[in-house]
């Protein structure tokens, strides 16, 4: 039998999470603060709507994937484990390090799984790029930057670094291997005091470079993270249909009599399976759940990425 999952938060990303629950046979309950909303999708989808103390409580439930404002991620998170839940929290996990370190060290403590919803390591198509890396294809990688532009959602609290930025800096993290040893941030915020453009700029082991433009305020979507290395290039555009979603690039830059030169090739489009990112999130998650493995993304990651955010926020004054 597979685990039994409840969802607690009942918003947009927690419907999403629901829905998807219910396709993989996992979904036994959902919570939210306003019960009515809970009890209009446990109707919908056929399962329970616990209030929060009833989830806690209930030994039916195996674990609980969490979807709500993330002030509230953490100390949640510490209330789950305790009661014995395994916890996929969704990013931000908390607004501190602090925070984060602290339900990290409870999972651990109560030995339950701790999983961050940084749903694009899940893509097919970047799984199909971290494979390249590792496979050497590009060589030794000099220099990774990723820009995630659009209209995006504006929220009272988060801004564009944190509300954008982690699903970047998790496919990054995953592709050096290693934190950043230093992180500068830039951000201009045009609507009040929060930063709707953000730059990072980081600098990784190895003099391996990269640099992040997010921005929710922009006129059209880009998702696109680009891999340099000293052998190929390779480029994962999220908004190209799947057969275009990975090129990789054969570029060949020399240096002849003194002089740089450079040779361009046409792209190779890499195959790559088709599937949707939070179906194979859940999917590993519910595989960890089974297997007591380590997830993917897990604590550790989760904490890495709160550093550098925190590390690279730009604070701006309020209008007064």
């Amino acid at each position: 039998m597979k685990p039994r999952i409840a969802v607690l938060g009942c918003g947009y990303w927690g419907s999403n999470h629901i829905r998807t629950l219910k396709a993989l046979g996992a979904l036994y309950a959902v919570s939210d603060v306003d019960h009515a909303r809970a009890e209009a999708f446990a109707r919908e989808q056929e399962c329970r709507a616990l209030t929060m103390d009833a989830l806690f409580e209930c030994a039916k439930v195996d674990a609980i994937v969490m979807a709500l404002p993330p002030q509230f991620h953490a100390q949640t998170a510490i209330r789950a484990v305790e009661a014995g839940k395994d916890v996929l929290v969704e990013k931000p996990v908390a607004l501190t390090v602090e925070d984060a370190e602290r339900a990290v060290s409870a999972a651990k403590k109560h030995s339950r799984i701790y999983m961050v919803g940084h749903v694009l390591r899940f893509h097919p198509a970047f799984e199909a790029l971290k494979a390249l890396v590792d496979d050497g294809e590009l060589g030794d990688i000099r220099y990774i930057h990723s820009h995630r532009l659009g209209l995006g959602k504006f929220h009272a609290e988060n801004d564009a670094l944190w509300d954008i930025a982690p699903h970047d800096l998790s496919m990054i993290l995953a592709l050096t291997g290693a934190p950043p040893l230093d992180v500068h941030g830039e951000g201009a915020a045009t609507l009040d005091h929060l930063s709707d453009f953000v730059h990072l700029h980081m600098r990784f082991p190895g003099n391996l470079r990269s640099h992040l433009f997010a921005s929710r305020l922009n006129p059209y979507r880009e998702r696109r993270l680009t891999v340099v290395g000293s052998k190929a290039m390779a480029v994962f555009e999220d908004v190209e249909p799947w057969e275009r979603k990975l090129a990789l690039y054969r570029h060949r830059v020399e240096q002849e009599n003194g002089h740089w030169t450079f040779t361009t090739v046409e792209p190779d489009y890499i195959p790559i399976e088709q599937g949707m990112p939070l179906t194979r999130e859940l999917e590993h998650f519910i595989h960890c759940i089974e297997t007591r493995e380590n997830p993917r993304t897990d604590g550790e990651e989760a904490v890495q990425v709160l550093r550098i955010l925190t590390a690279g926020t730009v604070r701006h004054p309020r209008a007064v």
